[in-house]
């Protein structure tokens, strides 16, 4: 058992903790191992619809790759090796690359966001963050680029210009500015982030998850199709839901004016 990664069962919802905050809740080999596992789990798991990500502590949500494990290791990598472990394998906290999670995904950000850990949120479908939580990509600093997500998904969540801004100079960005740019969805206070993060994981754990996971999986996939194509992968999938359990429920629900109870089927 690995004590650097908490995997806790909230009903329907799974919060995830980094939970190394000596560290700033960056990632060690063996703490990035554990959270693949667990998204493995999360992922596999019939009962769990949501899950939240987060850090132990209100100083740092996760400040990335644990430099002193990792850098050596990529130096000393040949190139077959590192495209076989890295660029094939899961991406930093496994959701930033080759592991593809189609339930939604929380991220609450209760602090530092640095490189490695603001691509982690970033691979996640909503963001919800402290006040006094700061975000940066540093990598530019010590000489490399980001290289689980960053380059990829930040210019499509706040625009070229400002993912430019936050590339390229490996500055330091407070939750005014990701608020502003559309980097997270809310802010609130430090003591109130869990609980709020929580709430709304649960409110989305009761929404039907097989119409969920069918539209984020559409979202995604459409990334980049024509548009033509784009619409038809919509229109199938809407298709796809109707012999589901669920749709009858949210069918009978509605005509007898009571919330729905969704069983993923």
């Amino acid at each position: 058992m690995n004590d650097d990664i908490l995997y806790e069962k909230l009903g329907h919802v799974r919060l995830i903790t980094i939970n190394r905050p000596a560290k700033m809740n960056s990632l060690n080999f063996a703490a990035h191992e554990a959270l693949v596992d667990f998204w493995q789990e999360f992922n596999s798991d019939n009962d769990a619809r949501v899950a939240v990500i987060t850090g132990t502590g209100d100083k740092a949500f996760c400040c990335g790759a644990d430099l002193k494990t990792y850098t050596m290791a990529f130096a000393r990598t040949a190139a077959p090796e590192f495209n076989r472990r890295y660029t094939n394998g899961p991406g930093l906290g496994g959701i930033t690359r080759n592991i593809k999670v189609f339930k939604p995904i929380i991220a609450a950000i209760n602090g530092y966001a640095i490189s490695g850990g603001l691509e982690i949120a970033l691979a996640c479908d909503i963001r919800i963050c402290s006040t006094h939580s700061k975000f940066g990509l540093q990598d530019v600093r010590w000489g490399f680029h980001p290289c689980d997500g960053a380059l990829i998904r930040l210019k499509e969540v706040i625009g070229l210009g400002h993912a430019m801004e936050m590339i390229l100079s490996g500055d330091r960005f407070d939750s005014a500015f990701a608020y502003r740019t559309g980097l997270v969805n809310r802010i609130v206070a430090q003591d109130q982030l869990l609980p709020e993060s929580i709430a709304y994981a649960q409110q989305l754990a009761s929404r039907a998850p097989i119409a969920q996971q069918f539209a984020k999986e559409v979202i995604y996939r459409a990334h980049g199709l024509a548009m033509d194509e784009a619409l038809r992968l919509e229109s199938q999938s809407f298709r796809n839901l109707a012999d589901t359990e669920d749709l009858a429920e949210g069918n009978l629900s509605f005509h007898e004016k009571r919330e729905a109870q969704f069983k993923g089927k």
